[in-house]
């Protein structure tokens, strides 16, 4: 399993979002694109895999950009990996829609599946909150 930029990323993005979260103010994609020196399309990209989430809401025009939909605590750091990276199971046997056939006999098959449930049990008992800076 590897965490691709588009993954670490789609954080970079939530966490920008929830350090503006107490003003209640749009952020618009060109400030996050500046402030982290990422290209504004490859952003462009990720918030279309984060929208299908509703993670964010938006708003056009001006004052216009995306806020989170919920408070920071509400976004656990594994849901925002999984919908940026599709999946983050370390071997395919292990993934939710998966199903092996040679899963009762294999040797490895429960190292695997131990790893994949300690690594999002971890991701998910982290929220944005857990990574805000702090003023």
């Amino acid at each position: 399993m590897k965490i691709t930029t588009k993954g670490r990323y789609a954080i970079v993005i939530m966490l920008s979002l929830a350090n503006h979260y107490e003003e209640n103010t749009f952020l618009s994609l060109k400030d996050i694109s500046e402030q982290e020196n990422i290209s504004l399309k490859y952003l462009e990209k990720i918030m279309l895999d984060l929208k299908k989430e509703d993670f964010f809401v938006s708003s056009r025009g001006q004052e216009g950009g995306y806020k989170l939909a919920h408070e920071p605590s509400y976004y656990k750091i594994g849901d925002i990996l999984n919908a940026a990276e599709k999946e983050l199971a370390p071997v395919s046997c292990v993934k939710e829609d998966q199903s092996c056939e040679k899963q009762k006999v294999c040797k490895t098959y429960p190292i695997w599946k131990e790893l994949n449930e300690e690594m999002m049990s971890y991701l998910n008992s982290k929220t944005l909150a857990d990574y805000m800076e702090r003023k």
